[in-house]
């Protein structure tokens, strides 16, 4: 069967001026040729990032039609796959990119049982939807370049068990909707392939074997699909011992492997200054933080106005998140001499000062560090019993986060009616999904909606990007609202 498959496949690739011939891919085998650090990073953080909202999506119940736009939506953003007919179009390239970054990630998700099946859920999610957008022809030729193991069945078979086989269709299809034997083709797989199918009644079962009418035959693939992934998985940990001593590819496997925890923040990732380029002044903080910010900085510019200080790592996260945000060294620093008020000037020189024009790439190294991602902020630095740093969703108690919850934003509509379906998604472990819904929550008079995210269904990867879309939603309802004076 394996040699009947390659032999196959050959076929298809003779007559295929494509290296990579199929959109579909069950990716046996692996990446050929030189790849750089730079490429192998990039392929597999853009793959990520759609795994990424693939889980967030399960954790938020988005029904399967929100789930697949959104992902279509993040697809054509980070790993866009055109049509072999797209001649225009460097479709090799795009192809290559995709094969990289699944084989990427199979490494950085190979190294647990849990990881292991996270990845399996979301890839197998992410070929159902790719399978079920492509065209027609093009799927055809993909399922005809292999060898699914399925038996057809004759028609005197088919006539044989007609009742029973209509009987099956039933349980799916309205009434009106009789199944025409004539034209219906059936085949044969174990019962083990079709789970899914069995537990919702929807295949005539007899000598442990399956009849599975063709609309119904892509379950057959989506479990071919699975069984190869996780039997790839397995076979990749045993062989994840090599890269052991490779120092430059090890830490970024590392990286990749908590991309579940905290999404993958994409613009923010790197940035250093105001993406909109919109600078703020220290007046206009407080305003900001009751209106724009995340609960991790709420909690640290609510800290600092109580105590008139924060510890190293929480003004190190504050104030690299206050940058972006649009702070300038100058505002910067009159913000810190008036928030620590209650020390000499002589002693914010000596202990503060430096360290503030430090972040600013100012002092020592003079680098520009940007400020922290949520994945960042949950995975380092731990915060004690007296920090304030870290990020609330993970670790405060759940009475004090609700709490804290109702204190901050009770003003923006969030209630307690709404605190059981936060707490739900802090004690899965999806924090930034949990995030993310206060989001949706306390903009909803600007008209976001459950499910949009902070856009295009997006969650919360990154404090910069929710204060970004929240002023940009307080910009856009002004605009509109100034439009309309005008033309009153």
């Amino acid at each position: 069967m394996l040699r009947a498959r390659k032999r196959v496949a050959v076929e298809v690739e003779k007559h295929s001026p494509l290296r990579y011939p199929h959109r579909l891919n069950f990716y046996d085998q692996p990446p050929q040729g030189e790849i750089t650090i730079e490429e192998f990073e990039i392929c597999a953080l853009d793959r990520l990032r759609i795994l990424a909202e693939i889980e967030s999506s399960y954790a938020r119940n988005r029904p399967w039609d929100e789930l697949k736009k959104y992902t279509l939506e993040q697809c054509k953003k980070y790993l866009h796959l055109d049509a072999s007919s797209a001649t225009l179009q460097d479709v090799d390239s795009q192809r290559r990119k995709d094969h990289i970054g699944h084989f990427v990630l199979r490494l950085a998700f190979c190294r647990s049982e849990e990881l292991r099946r996270r990845f399996v859920k979301a890839e197998t999610t992410l070929f159902r939807i790719r399978f079920e957008d492509d065209d027609r022809k093009e799927r055809e030729d993909f399922l005809q370049s292999r060898q699914f193991s399925w038996t057809p069945v004759m028609k005197d078979e088919v006539e044989q068990y007609a009742e029973q086989l209509k009987a099956a269709a039933s349980t799916y299809l309205p009434p009106k909707d009789q199944v025409d034997l004539e034209k219906e083709k059936y085949c044969k797989v174990h019962w083990t392939r079709v789970p899914d199918l069995i537990e919702k009644r929807k295949v005539f079962l007899r000598h442990g074997m399956a009849y599975v009418p063709s609309k119904e035959q892509a379950s057959i693939v989506y479990e071919e699909f699975q069984r190869n992934l996780e039997n790839a998985l397995l076979v990749t940990l045993k062989h994840l011992p090599r890269l052991d001593e490779d120092t430059r590819i090890v830490p970024l496997l590392d990286n990749l492997s908590q991309g579940f925890l905290a999404g993958v923040s994409s613009e923010w990732a790197s940035a250093t200054t105001a993406a909109n380029g919109d600078e703020i002044t220290a007046e206009m903080i407080d305003e900001l933080a009751r209106k724009h910010f995340p609960m991790c900085m709420r909690h640290l510019h609510d800290t600092l106005k109580r105590d008139k200080h924060l510890k190293h790592f929480g003004r190190l996260q504050y104030g690299l998140f206050l940058k972006v945000l649009g702070l300038s060294i100058e505002e910067a620093l009159a913000f810190w001499r008036r928030s620590f008020s209650g020390m000499t000037d002589d002693k914010f020189n000596k202990e503060y000062k430096y360290n503030i024009r430090h972040s600013y790439g100012l002092e020592g190294k003079r680098a520009n560090y940007a400020a922290k991602s949520c994945q960042q902020i949950l995975l380092s630095d731990q915060p004690g019993p007296q920090d304030s740093h870290g990020c609330p969703y993970r670790h405060f108690s759940l009475d004090n986060l609700q709490t804290a919850l109702l204190s901050m934003y009770s003003s923006q509509g969030l209630t307690v009616k709404d605190l059981p379906e936060i707490v739900a998604q802090v004690k899965s472990g999806h924090y930034h999904v949990a995030c993310t819904r206060v989001f949706e929550i306390t903009h909803a008079a600007e008209g976001v909606r459950k499910g949009e995210g902070v856009g295009g269904g997006e969650s919360v990867t990154h404090p910069n990007q929710y204060a970004a879309r929240s002023r940009e939603l307080e910009k856009k309802i002004k605009e509109e609202a100034d439009g309309d004076i005008t033309m009153s």
